[in-house]
């Protein structure tokens, strides 16, 4: 026996010494991202504000309130963090193949038997017998090695997909909310409207019996009067809408939502500084999980490629056996064998040629998805960019019109209660006043929702500081060692 264990020895560390991982080493492709954002400002060069965290971003508590929720109870989170853990797991059992695979098995006829010991040494159906089996297989070509490369990518790919789950948890739940600011500010704008076109009704009905006026101009406030109040009934089930939606975000039944601070009143950064283009590469999850994907795949072809060679694996048996349960433990009822095997394919190498083609097309396919990744990442931050910029100009140019529009709602209605002007003087600029006081509305939630687009397509939250407080309950940090 002893001289079977130096034999053994000698063999896994001949082994060893020539052990290689057969198949290409992942490196990430050649990139050429540019040097700068087109449509970042000279003044917003420096450090990405994405490297905020959202709560420094976002100034709002009843906001923070509802996003705090959502990343608590969120179905699509917890699937994604369940997710997590199963790929964890997956790469535990990948790293067991590392070591010895042995299992018992033991034998006691208890229910009688028909025949004596048939074979001395060697159990059989109709003995008492306890039998180790052991089986490790030695990792030349590195099969194993590129199986847990895989593994830990497809780890570290479903992390990443968690971090993408809660970014766009976090910015969905922003953009609804100031949606819904969008409608109460609206609706609060139509419900006034309204009133105001009942009161210019009432005006023309007093005049119309008074003969001072026809009416055609009372049927033009009626008009208006409706349009008003039909604005009014879409606004009021755009907001239950978007409450409802925001409830679904949020884990629960639909239901009212809270608010906080007004449309007008949400703290906006004083600038939006995107960063260098190269950091994307390393702060955006979906990109980190495509180069993680493209990372285990190109382990797999390794892997694939080292199913085509012979496996070499050390094998052993031992246990004692006996026809007689009081003889089990006697010396001359154990036995033991040990030593080598090899095994290859044969009738199946050209299927598993083919197998090894099949990978190699499937990495191909992860390369072209990581840089059409990239592609989209770049575009979605130049919109967002220019959405941010274009946003705040049209901001400040609607909000001149609407102060201009207001001045001359108020001389228009002067001048028709003295009989100065013509009733359609008033209806024009309180029809305008009305459209401009809703676009500008529409272009102040636009601003808000274009600051949240930039730092989601920026990969916000992602700081080299602050990413082990990201980490969910498996510990990826584990996995990034292994």
């Amino acid at each position: 026996m002893e001289r079977i264990l130096r034999t053994i020895s000698l063999l896994i560390g001949s082994s060893l010494l020539v052990a290689c991982a057969v198949g290409p080493d992942y490196t990430r492709p050649e990139l050429s991202p540019p040097a700068s954002f087109r449509m970042a400002s000279a003044e917003a060069e420096g450090e990405s504000f994405a490297n905020l965290p959202w709560w420094e971003l976002l100034q709002d508590q009843a906001l923070h309130d509802l996003i705090q929720t959502a990343l608590r109870e969120n179905k699509d989170l917890k699937r994604a963090v369940a997710s997590v853990e199963e790929f964890q797991a997956r790469l535990f059992v990948a790293r067991m193949d590392f070591a010895p695979k042995a299992d018992i098995t033991g034998n006691a006829p208890i229910m009688g038997r028909k025949a004596e010991f048939l074979f001395p040494g060697f159990p059989n159906p109709f003995n008492y017998y306890l039998q180790g089996n052991l089986a490790w297989e030695l990792d030349i070509w590195g099969r194993i090695r590129r199986s847990n490369e895989a593994a830990r990518g497809d780890l570290l790919a479903r992390e990443e997909a968690r971090r993408a789950v809660v970014l766009q948890l976090v910015s969905g739940i922003a953009e609804a909310y100031f949606d819904l600011l969008q409608f109460d500010r609206q609706l609060e704008i139509a419900r006034r409207t309204y009133q105001s076109w009942q009161e210019s009704v009432r005006i023309a009905q007093a005049r119309l019996r008074e003969g001072v006026i026809a009416k055609l101009d009372l049927d033009q406030f009626t008009s208006e009067r409706a349009n008003a109040a039909a604005r009014v009934a879409e606004l009021e089930r755009q907001m239950v809408q978007k409450e409802n939606q925001l409830s679904a975000l949020l884990g629960r039944n639909p239901g009212q939502i809270a608010r906080g601070r007004s449309l007008t009143e949400q703290v906006l950064p004083p600038s939006v500084p995107a960063g260098l283009p190269s950091e994307l590469l390393q702060r955006r999850p979906d990109l980190v999980q495509a180069e993680q994907d493209l990372a285990a795949v190109t382990a797999r072809i390794g892997a694939a490629k080292a199913d085509r060679f012979p496996k070499l694996t050390i094998t052993g048996i031992l246990g004692v056996a006996s026809p007689q349960f009081s003889r089990l433990i006697a010396n001359e009822t154990s036995f033991g064998v040990a030593g080598p095997s090899l095994a290859g394919p044969l009738l199946n190498a050209q299927a598993l040629g083919f197998q090894q083609e099949a990978v190699e097309a499937q990495a191909r396919q992860a390369l072209a998805q990581y840089e059409q990744s990239i592609l989209v990442a770049f575009k979605e931050v130049e919109n967002a960019l220019v959405a941010v910029r274009t946003a705040r100009e049209q901001r400040n140019a609607q909000a001149e019109q609407v102060e201009s529009l207001q001045s001359a709602f108020r001389q228009a209605t002067l001048r028709y209660k003295s009989g100065l002007a013509h009733y359609l003087d008033v209806l024009i600029a309180q029809r305008n006043l009305f459209e401009a006081e809703l676009s500008l509305t529409s272009t102040h939630r636009l601003h808000l929702v274009s600051i949240v687009q930039l730092y989601k397509a920026l990969g916000g939250g992602w700081s080299p500081k602050d990413s082990a407080q990201q980490m969910p309950a498996a510990n990826v940090a584990e996995a990034r060692k292994g």
